[in-house]
């Protein structure tokens, strides 16, 4: 039988001065990313979100315990003030040099009604504590995004997403929210009450006010049977149309340099329970990492290599409840991009992205996702309107990420496509005003809500007031 380390002990015994080469280059290269100091000159302390590449000294940090307290907090903070969660957006939302606002003390289920399948959540909720405390009365997110560990309030500020036939993004679940001013007012806001509010911030990116609380449409607790198979990219491109329409949930990785992909489905089932084993994910892309070390130099080594390795891999089966199955935790730290087209241009936009990489960056090793999200209403979603094919290139936070600006952000934007507000893009308010129908209305809500501007960083600034 060839195994893993056969393979690859052959393969480099073989290859021999250009695998040490590379190694070394590998070895010497693969170091921790510098941090800026703990504190700054005036004594604050250092913040920096998941990945590292953001990075701010606050001057005050606050983390209100209800919204009476939150209500006069905003009155009189430093600004900019900006609310953060999980710190796993890339972008800049969350830097400041004025308040960082943490709403980790507001969270949990606060009530719910089991005849209409809703809940009312605090928004400092983490998602992974979320899906237990739903299940807990009989009830699920119909979605879920990749990553378990963001806050409902930066999900839903950002416009995060899973993927699914016929689903929407978290936001286009929401019947309701409650929002905190810049002047301590709490509004609620619903298709009926502040209506204008509650389309332009159902995706807010924490400029419009802070979130307290929101009111979620789920469904009953569901067994799925989530399956996670080998197979060819280009059948996989191929089938894709199909995939989308004969499964609740499906998503796929291409996997560059490898002709191959990923494929995760996930259907309502009445199987019996086979919960999921030990995370493989992690182990797996290091793998990926390590071919890439050892191979990198040669790309048609590299691509036969990994046909062995992965050749051997059998289909994965579990089957549990969604929410134990639709979010994963992401040990292994990267940066991402993120944009998501016309689901007619998707998979000619992916097979553009994976020719480049190929052709042009030796170094990637991460697995590209595919996803697919319903249209919504929300004024600033990048679903609104348009039910969106998403690609969502990710590179190792310690290697160069530079190439997603220079080569794939290119390709995103000529096939129109919208970013994700938490990944890293480039574009700046007449390129957001070109893109979303509702961005004049949605401005002047933002405008009207906050026209002192003490939710801004400079960042938002750029995002959001024209030059």
């Amino acid at each position: 039988m060839v195994t893993r380390r056969t393979v690859m002990a052959t393969s480099a015994a073989t290859a021999g001065v250009g695998v040490a080469g590379a190694v070394g280059y590998r070895l010497w290269s693969d170091q921790e990313p510098a941090s800026p100091p703990e504190t700054d000159p005036k004594g604050r302390l250092l913040w920096r979100n998941w990945s590292g590449i953001q990075s701010a000294y606050p001057a005050a940090r606050a983390a209100p315990a209800g919204e009476d307290e939150l209500a006069s907090l905003l009155k009189t903070a430093q600004g900019p003030i900006r609310p953060v969660g999980a710190g796993h957006s890339f972008m800049p939302l969350a830097t400041t040099d004025g308040t960082l606002l943490s709403l980790d003390r507001m969270s949990g289920v606060i009530d719910h009604d089991p005849a209409t399948l809703t809940a009312r959540v605090r928004a400092g909720t983490r998602l992974g504590d979320l899906g237990p405390a739903l299940a807990a009365i009989g009830q699920e997110m119909p979605n879920l995004p990749d990553i378990n560990k963001q806050s409902l309030g930066g999900a839903l500020g950002t416009g995060t997403h899973g993927t699914g036939r016929g689903l929407k993004a978290i936001h286009g679940e929401v019947l309701s929210f409650r929002l905190a001013t810049a002047a301590g007012e709490i509004l609620d806001c619903d298709p009926e009450r502040n209506a204008d509010i509650f389309n332009a911030a159902r995706v807010n990116l924490g400029a419009f006010g802070v979130v307290t609380e929101v009111t979620l449409k789920n469904r009953p607790l569901t067994r799925i049977h989530k399956r996670v198979e080998i197979r060819d990219f280009h059948d996989t491109c191929d089938d894709w149309p199909r995939l989308k329409a004969v499964h609740r949930n499906v998503e796929f990785y291409a996997i560059p340099f490898t002709g191959k992909a990923a494929v995760i489905t996930a259907d309502v089932t009445n199987l019996p329970l086979k919960p999921r084993g030990p995370d493989t994910d992690a182990s797996a892309t290091m793998e990926l990492k390590s071919l890439r070390d050892v191979f990198g130099w040669s790309a048609p080594l590299r691509r036969w290599v990994a046909e062995r390795l992965i050749a051997d891999i059998p289909p994965q089966d579990m089957v549990d409840d969604g929410w134990k199955l639709l979010s994963n935790d992401r040990p292994i730290k990267f940066n991402e991009m993120e944009f998501h087209l016309p689901q007619e241009t998707q998979i000619e936009v992916l097979k553009t992205v994976v020719s480049t990489i190929e052709a042009r960056r030796s170094d990637v090793f991460f697995p590209i996702e595919v996803r697919t999200i319903e249209a919504d209403d929300a004024w600033l979603s990048p679903f609104f309107q348009r039910s969106s094919g998403s690609v969502a290139v990710h590179a190792y936070y310690k290697d160069d990420h530079q190439f997603l600006f220079d080569l794939i952000e290119p390709i995103f934007r000529r096939y129109g496509g919208r970013p994700h507000w938490g990944k890293l893009n480039t574009l700046g308010e007449s390129d957001f005003r070109g893109l979303y129908p509702r961005w004049a209305e949605a401005m002047a809500v933002r405008a009207q809500l906050d026209p002192g501007g003490r939710f801004l960083n400079p960042y938002l600034r750029k995002a959001l007031i024209p030059s």
